[in-house]
This record gives structure tokens, C-alpha cells and sequence, in this order.
């Protein structure tokens, strides 16, 4: 049986090395509780799933496991029409471990891992490889070919391997609607910021390392920290009062531009903060991007003059809306 690709860590360290299970000795030899999920904004909901796996392996004294998958599923199966994304994998990997966890593992979703029968799935990676004593899954949770495992699968195939499966109950806000990554996506594409805080029990905020672009906002007298989102399709696309955290002691406000940056003719998604009043190399820091409203979408201009006529205007409003609101993160 050939096993899926399982990653762990910040660096990527390969958990499979060779293309069987045979030969590999459990995560622990004392076993581990495992909690599996897309895990994408690390929403209420993914919280209050590793919490709970996070408390149970505590509880035993074996470590807890977040295990997730990459691409998402949802991603790999609509190729030609990607859902938007809210979060990549490092920030994903970097907020589990954050959360409690003391492994990660993002499981590479490729044909075979799609065509994986759930049994094997549950013997080859949570039985054999991390000596599952719990497994903890969300509402609705299913896998394996053609998503034919569940929690009742998990149940039965535990009394006999040896380990429990749980799902938690689905959590929801204060208006009574379940919390969902799909309802994230839509509040975030109407600038509805708000409604996607209360939902991910924090402010949206995407972070990078800050890379080196064409410099041509340098050149029109805005200069931007760049963050790319890779082949990922984002869920924001238009221009944004921000407040950057990372360059200074406390939160740095900006305005933000994010999309393909069509007077240009720009292609990749990229994040471009042009922080106001700042003087300083950004190049390989670390930063946040907190997104605090939508201004506009974005255009394409008939030259860079009426370019630059609009970005003082956004200059001007971004400027205006951050006096009135104060950044709800701790700096990064």
C-alpha cells in the first residue's frame, strides 16, 4: 500500500520516508491524541477542536497531533475554479503549534491519498504511524474514497484498534449561525470584517515574509511591503485600511493594496502595504497584515498619473478610518 506524504513542522520535515508504512514506528511510543480538519483561518470552530484534543492529551500524557491536508481537498477537486483561501500552510502550521499541539502534519492531497479507501486510511496514518489513543474531528467530518469514512467508521474501526473517535458539537455565534470557513470567505469578500472577527475570534489578518517587487511604487513616491499568496486564490481583492504589525513596537497603519494589479499588468495575487510615514528596510521581515476596512476594488487605470491621483485619495481615507480605529492585534 502506498502511503500518503506526511509533513510536520515548520521545516517541513518528511514523517514518511520511504512509500510504504511497513517499515515505520509509531509517532510516540506512547501513542497520541489526534484531532484532523482542513483547519483553514483556524476559526472558533478549529479552535474549539484542538482545544479539546489538546486538553485530552494532556490528560494522558501523550502528545497532541493536529493533522491536516495540502492542498485542501476542496482545492484539489475544483482545480480550474479554486476556492478563495483564508490562510497559507506556514501561518496554518505556526497557529496549530501556537493552539498546543505538539506535532503538525499536513498530509500532501494527491490522486492517491484521494483514492485512498477510508479503512486504509485509518490503519495506514492514525493507527500505525501515530498510535491514535483519541481521534477528534468536526461536525460533519468525512474522508476517504469518495468521503465514504465518518464518525461512525472511526467508532468501529477504534474498538478495534484499540482507540476512541469523537466529533464535537458544531459552534456557533452570537447571531445562532454555525461558524464555517465558507461563511469567513463571504463576509470577507463583501469587506465585511466584522462578522469575519467574530467568527474567527480575532481580526483577519494575513502574514509573510516581506518580498522584493518591481519597486515601482517607490518610484510613484508609495513604496509597499510585499507579501505573495503563491498559487493560492485569496478572499480579498480590492484596497483596504490596515494596520502592519512586525516593523515597530506597536501596530504600523497603512493602506493596502491586494490583487493582480491590472494597470501594470500583474498576474500573482500580491499583498502590497504601503505603511505610512515609514522609512526602514522590510526586506525578509516577518510582518502581519490586519485588515480593518475595504475601500474600493480594485481598477485599471488608463496610465500611472491616474494611478496616482487614486492613491492618494485611498492615501487619504486609510488615513482618516485608522484615527477612529485602533488595531485589535498585539503586534506580531
Amino acid at each position: 500500500v502506498v502511503a500518503p506524504q506526511l509533513y510536520c513542522g515548520i521545516t517541513m520535515t518528511p514523517l514518511f520516508r520511504d512509500a510504504t508504512t511497513a517499515s515505520e514506528s509509531p509517532l510516540s511510543s506512547r501513542g497520541s491524541v489526534a484531532c484532523i480538519g482542513a483547519f483553514d483561518g483556524l476559526h472558533l470552530g478549529h479552535r474549539a477542536l484542538v482545544g479539546r484534543a489538546v486538553a485530552r492529551a494532556h490528560s494522558l500524557g501523550v502528545p497532541a497531533v493536529a493533522l491536516g491536508f495540502e492542498p485542501l481537498p476542496r482545492e484539489f477537486f475544483a482545480r480550474e475554479a479554486k476556492p478563495p483561501r483564508l490562510m497559507l500552510p506556514r501561518a496554518k502550521l505556526q497557529g496549530l503549534y501556537d493552539l498546543g499541539c505538539d506535532s503538525v502534519g499536513l498530509l500532501r492531497f494527491n490522486a492517491t491519498l484521494a483514492s485512498m479507501p477510508a479503512e486504509d486510511f485509518v490503519r495506514d496514518v492514525l493507527v500505525e504511524r501515530l498510535g491514535v489513543r483519541e481521534v477528534w474531528v468536526g461536525p460533519g467530518f468525512r474522508f476517504g474514497k469518495g468521503r465514504a469514512g465518518d464518525i461512525d467508521l472511526l467508532q468501529a474501526m477504534g474498538e478495534a484498534h484499540g482507540f476512541t473517535a469523537h466529533a464535537i458539537e458544531p459552534v456557533h455565534c452570537g447571531d445562532g449561525e454555525r461558524v464555517s470557513s465558507t461563511r469567513i470567505r463571504a463576509a470577507l469578500t463583501v469587506g465585511d470584517f466584522d462578522t469575519a472577527k467574530r467568527l474567527l475570534g480575532r481580526p483577519y489578518a494575513i502574514s509573510g515574509h516581506v518580498v522584493r517587487g518591481k519597486q515601482l511604487g517607490r518610484t510613484l513616491g508609495y513604496p509597499t511591503a510585499n507579501l505573495r499568496f503563491g498559487t493560492k486564490v485569496p478572499a480579498l481583492r480590492g484596497i483596504y485600511a490596515t494596520w502592519v504589525h512586525g516593523v515597530a513596537a506597536h501596530p504600523w497603519p497603512s493602506v493596502s493594496s491586494f490583487g493582480t494589479r491590472p494597470t501594470v499588468d500583474g498576474v500573482e495575487p500580491l499583498l502590497e502595504a504601503h505603511l505610512f510615514d515609514f522609512a526602514g528596510d522590510l526586506y525578509g521581515r516577518r510582518i502581519e497584515v490586519e485588515f480593518v476596512a475595504r475601500l474600493r476594488d480594485e481598477e485599471k487605470f488608463p496610465d500611472l498619473d491616474a494611478l496616482v491621483v487614486q492613491m492618494r485619495r485611498d492615501d487619504a481615507q486609510a488615513r482618516a478610518i485608522l484615527t477612529l480605529q485602533a488595531p485589535q492585534r498585539a503586534s506580531a
